[in-house]
Order: C-alpha cells, then sequence, then structure tokens
C-alpha cells in the first residue's frame, strides 16, 4: 500500500465556465499588478485544472517572479533545494518505508487479531477493535492513508462478515486511522517541526495523549451507536485466545514501543528512531515471520521512493511559496489584521481553527502545513499559544481534513479498497466527526493535554 494517492490530483474539481473565470481573474489581477493576489489566484486556477500540488506550487511561484522581475528566476530552483535540505526530514523515507514494511509483511493482521482478542467483547466490538487496532498501528506508520489502505482492508471485511452495515464500517475506519499521524511516528509533525523550528521529538511526544483521547472519544461513539443500533458483542472474552494472539503478534508490538520509547528516552532522534524502525520491519518480516520476498522487498522499496519524491516536491513547492509570502510580509498583515484578537488567546484558537478546518477540506496536509505555518504560527505565538502546542492543533485539523469533501483522500481510498461509493463512505463518517471535533476542542482549550508530556519529559 502507498501513500501516494493523497498527494496527487485526481482531475478538475470544477466545471470548465469556472475555471475560465479563473484565468480571466489571474490575468485581470496581473493587468493591475495585484502580484499576491494573482499568486493565490494563479495557485487556484492550476489547482482547478487538476494539476498536481506540487506543480501548481512551484508553478504558480515562478510565475509570480518571472511577472514582477524583483527577483532572478533561479532563486525558484534556490528556494526549494534549501527548503528540502534538512536533517530531519530524512524521517519521512524511512518512516513511509517502515509502514509500507509493516503492511506487506503479515503484521497488520497479527495486530487485528490480538486488538480482536483483546476488545472483542464489548457491544460493537469490531468497532473498538477497529480503532484499538489503529492506534497500535500509528506507532508505526505515522500516515492516515497507510492505516486506511493496510488495516482498512482487513478491518471492513470483517465488520462486513460480522453482520455490520458497511457504512458504519467504512466510517469508523476511516476516523480511526486519523489517530495515525497524531500518534508518534508522525510525518506530518515531521514537516511542521522542520517549518517551524520547533523539536519534532516534543512534537511526536505530544501527540501522545492527544491521540490516545482520539481513540476514546472515538469509542463512546461506537458505545452509543451500537446501542442503538442494536449491534452485539462478537467474542467471548477468553484468556488462552487472547495469550495466543498476544504471543503471535508480540514482536510486532514491541515496534512502537522501540520508536516512541527510544524518542522519549533520547536513546534515538526522530530520524534515527525512522531508521531503526525499518530495520526492525526488516527483522520480523524477512527473519521473524519470513513473509517478506525479494519481490515483496523491491515493490515496497519502489512504492516507497515514488511517495517520498511526491512529498519532497510539495515541501519544496510550499517552501518558495512560504518564502514570498514572507519576503511581502504577509505573516505581518495577518498579525495585525487580527490584532485586536492577540490579547484574547481563546478568540485567535477559534478563528486558527476555523482557517484550518476549511483549508483542509480543500488542501492535502502536507502542502497546507508547509503553506499556512508562517502564516499562522506568528499569529499563535503573539497570542501566547506554545509552538509544539499549536503542531497537534494543525495536524489534528488537517486529519479531520482527510475525512471531508472535496479532497478527502482517506475516503478515496477506502473507497477503493472496499467498492464502497465515495457517497456512501461519506455517509457513513459523517457521525464520526462529532467526536473527533470534541476531541480537537478539548486539546486546543485545555493546552495540558498536549504539553504535560513534553513539560514532564523534555523541560
Amino acid at each position: 500500500m502507498t501513500n501516494t494517492p493523497i498527494l496527487r490530483r485526481r482531475g478538475a474539481l470544477v466545471p470548465p465556465v469556472v475555471a475560465a473565470l479563473a484565468i480571466l481573474g489571474c490575468i485581470a489581477l496581473a493587468v493591475t499588478e495585484q502580484y499576491l493576489l494573482f499568486l493565490f489566484a494563479t495557485l487556484f486556477t492550476l489547482l482547478v485544472f487538476g494539476v498536481p500540488i506540487a506543480v501548481s506550487l512551484a508553478g504558480s511561484c515562478l510565475i509570480y517572479v518571472l511577472l514582477t522581475g524583483r527577483v532572478p528566476d533561479v532563486v525558484v530552483v534556490h528556494r526549494m533545494i534549501n527548503g528540502i535540505d534538512s536533517f530531519p526530514l530524512l524521517a519521512i523515507p524511512f518512516f513511509i518505508l517502515a509502514g509500507n514494511l509493516m503492511n506487506n509483511g503479515g503484521i497488520t493482521t497479527r495486530i487485528f487479531d490480538f486488538a480482536k482478542a483483546l476488545m472483542g467483547w464489548m457491544r460493537g466490538g469490531l468497532g473498538h477493535v477497529n480503532v484499538g487496532a489503529s492506534i497500535v498501528f500509528s506507532g508505526m506508520s505515522g500516515a492516515a492513508v497507510a492505516d486506511a489502505g493496510g488495516l482498512g482492508t482487513i478491518e471492513i471485511k470483517a465488520m462486513r462478515d460480522a453482520g455490520y452495515d458497511q457504512e458504519f464500517a467504512v466510517g469508523i475506519t476511516a476516523a480511526s486511522s486519523t489517530i495515525g499521524p497524531i500518534i508518534p511516528p508522525s510525518l506530518p509533525m515531521v514537516i511542521y517541526g522542520v517549518m517551524a523550528s520547533v523539536s519534532v521529538g516534543q512534537l511526536f511526544v505530544a501527540g501522545l495523549v492527544p491521540g490516545l483521547l482520539m481513540g476514546l472519544v472515538l469509542m463512546l461513539m461506537i458505545f452509543f451507536l451500537a446501542r442503538r443500533r442494536g449491534y452485539q458483542r462478537d467474542a467471548a472474552f477468553s484468556l488462552p485466545v487472547l495469550w495466543q494472539t498476544f504471543k503471535r503478534a508480540f514482536f510486532s508490538l514491541l515496534t512502537p514501543l522501540i520508536i516512541v520509547g527510544g524518542i522519549m528516552t533520547g536513546a534515538f532522534t526522530p530520524t534515527e528512531a525512522a531508521i531503526a524502525a525499518v530495520v526492525y520491519a526488516l527483522f520480523l518480516g524477512g527473519v521473524v515471520y519470513r513473509t517478506l520476498t525479494w519481490n515483496r522487498l523491491l515493490k515496497v522499496s519502489m512504492e516507497t521512493i515514488e511517495t517520498t519524491a511526491v512529498i519532497l516536491l510539495i515541501v519544496a513547492g510550499a517552501s518558495i511559496f512560504a518564502w514570498i509570502l514572507t519576503s511581502n510580509q504577509v505573516t505581518q498583515h495577518v498579525v495585525e489584521l487580527l490584532g485586536p484578537f492577540a490579547d484574547n488567546p481563546i478568540a485567535t484558537l477559534i478563528i486558527i481553527n476555523l482557517v484550518l478546518i476549511i483549508v483542509g477540506c480543500f488542501m492535502e496536509t502536507i502542502a497546507a502545513i508547509t503553506i499556512l505555518v508562517p502564516v499562522l504560527l506568528p499569529l499563535a505565538v503573539a497570542s501566547g499559544v506554545d509552538p509544539v502546542h499549536f503542531g497537534v492543533i494543525m495536524v489534528l485539523n488537517l486529519m479531520i481534513g482527510l475525512l471531508t469533501p472535496p479532497v478527502g483522500m482517506v475516503l478515496y481510498v477506502l473507497s477503493r479498497v472496499s467498492n464502497i461509493p465515495f457517497e456512501q463512505c461519506m455517509r457513513g463518517t459523517l457521525p464520526f466527526l462529532v467526536p473527533l471535533v470534541i476531541a480537537l476542542l478539548l486539546v486546543t482549550f485545555i493546552p495540558a493535554i498536549s504539553m504535560w508530556l513534553p513539560t514532564l519529559i523534555y523541560r
């Protein structure tokens, strides 16, 4: 399973007449020398035409530079290279490779079986199993789409076979997959840490409690819906079965302990933890379980190379975009515009959350982070919000965006792997947006949920 679909456009999003109006708008803005508005309009127009997000970002910036003539066009390439010249970004390909190795090494099945033995006795048992398996797998992959595509196939089939409504099965699978980038490791938090110059290790630790909170509120919603729809328990609790599944999954369950424990104890940096995760995944798949063949390893390696290239292209394109915004003092203008709210962190956070929710509906997570961090982070810091806390808020917001149209890439992935229409996937997901929004509000307005553990370990 590759993460690539989340990073690509799936064709034009609006009718041609709107695209034509967008082109005319760009021309009008260029003629009137409204260059910054022209930059945003060009980006929107390219996205409308279905141009990949990385090309849209870099292309709109190049057109802007050529049109204004303020700096040489070679600056675009220079800034793009600087944008990805970062040691923490080395964690990205290794975490992607580790997640792909887990998915292709039979590890996800063992995790699901253990979660079923542990939680299947509760009402709506497979729904709780779904969440529990996602929490465990989130400590390995760091990507929502990897969770949805890897565990999702197993979970949806099991829930269908047990008689669950397929909308319910897809909905909880989609919602639980958003836990992946919150609990460490997390690809979006690596990107945020690079853009915000914040410790990736602190961000990882800060996401642990909010991720568990997301799992808790989702399980409460499952319990409510199970009672309302008459779902029963899926398995009697059995210590022998629990022990057998635990033994089969034992080495798999050590993976998040190695990654998270290594980071928290200072044994690994996040980048070193990613390398350790790959080595351990290769050991499990090739030596312990012997499910990883040379052909599978080649396939997984090619998927990782492709996905990494797309992610880094987006980071590079967004870096030049963010540099243009910063050099034109857009950040300062935004801070001045929202200046009346600067002394009120609650009002500032409400505004930021609304912006992020809206942006998350239309833009991929990585692109949104790289573009918005230079704009929104100074505003949050001016209001007294810790940058680490803000990082968790931003990533959680954008994870909810993965479940909302028109982008909603987790829904697209689950629609494909489950052969369920996209509209039906969306209907099934709607009830689970409620607990996720509740978790977002709790994390936003109770900073201790995010900051307690980093403060305890790092400060």
